[in-house]
């Protein structure tokens, strides 16, 4: 990735009202602001859930909660979204069990290169230029390099975050437990791979639940299919539609990924400022 593509970390001192109006919350990064609601309460649900290909072999998947070294650990895994984010609005929750602690727990996005487990304690979202993401120390990181953003989490509690990423002006910003920090990195929209969510944990038996999943409408034909959608009893009655194979693929992409893993816990089975050049 060129210097010219790699989007960098941003300041929260040079993060505008303007930039941050789509958050909810208004606030510059590093600074947690109430916020009224939580974003795209009007949009749809977004279908996706933690792959069971693309994760370490140390998270076990059971619906939609990753469990992380569910014995002992002895390095860093991560585990990475079924689908990639698009062009528009995305907006997801993840709920953290009250083992929060260790190296670095982290959540953020990454393209399908990342390595998604090392042997060691490492912050890996973000250990180069295929990860942006935020830890529970508060820093953001990108490039090999952290950068403060926000207070710690407290650790050994529950807690809930938020993240909102706008696929069309390139931004992630971060919520927690309900309130906005503000947007950690910006220059996206210029990565040319595909950015997938991730979360990352280097400490033993972490729990990562996926909560509310949610985008904003793409187009009238994107809103048409998921009416059309809703009113199936059953996703598999799709099949029996006489409709074109075209017709019948595009409904089929916005239905919940078949790799849920329903049935229980399992194993593997198949900021923001910007700044000249990338970190050394």
């Amino acid at each position: 990735m060129s210097k010219e593509t790699c989007a960098m970390l941003a300041s929260p001192a040079l993060v505008s009202k303007n930039d941050d109006d789509e958050g909810g919350g208004g606030g510059k990064g590093g600074e947690a602001e109430e916020s009224e609601h939580l974003p795209l309460a009007h949009g749809c649900s977004d279908a996706w859930g933690w792959s069971g290909e693309h994760k370490s072999s140390d998270v076990l998947l059971c619906a939609r909660s990753a469990l992380f070294h569910p014995n002992w650990s002895y390095g860093t895994a991560a585990v990475r979204g079924t689908r990639p984010l698009g062009r528009s609005l995305h907006y997801w929750e993840i709920k953290v069990s009250d083992r929060l602690f260790g190296t670095a727990i982290m959540f953020g996005v990454c393209t399908a290169q990342a390595r998604l487990h090392a042997k060691g304690f490492v912050p890996l979202v973000g250990e180069d230029e295929h990860g942006w993401a935020l830890s529970h120390k508060g820093l953001a990181w990108h490039g090999g390099r952290g950068l403060p953003f926000t207070e710690p989490f407290q650790e050994n509690r529950p807690t809930t975050i938020g993240l909102l990423f706008d696929g069309r002006r390139g931004t992630l910003g971060f919520y927690h437990d309900g309130r906005w920090l503000g947007q950690a990195f910006r220059g996206l929209q210029l990565v040319q791979e595909p950015l997938f969510p991730v979360v990352a944990s280097t400490a033993a038996k972490t729990e990562l639940t996926l909560g509310v999943t949610r985008r904003s409408w793409d187009s009238l034909k994107d809103r048409a299919r998921h009416v059309l959608l809703g009113a199936l009893r059953h996703p598999d009655h799709l099949r029996a539609l006489p409709l074109p194979h075209a017709l019948r693929d595009y409904l089929a992409d916005a239905l919940p990924p078949e790799d849920a893993h329903p049935l229980g816990y399992h194993a593997h089975t198949s900021a923001a400022y910007d700044v000249a050049s990338r970190p050394s």
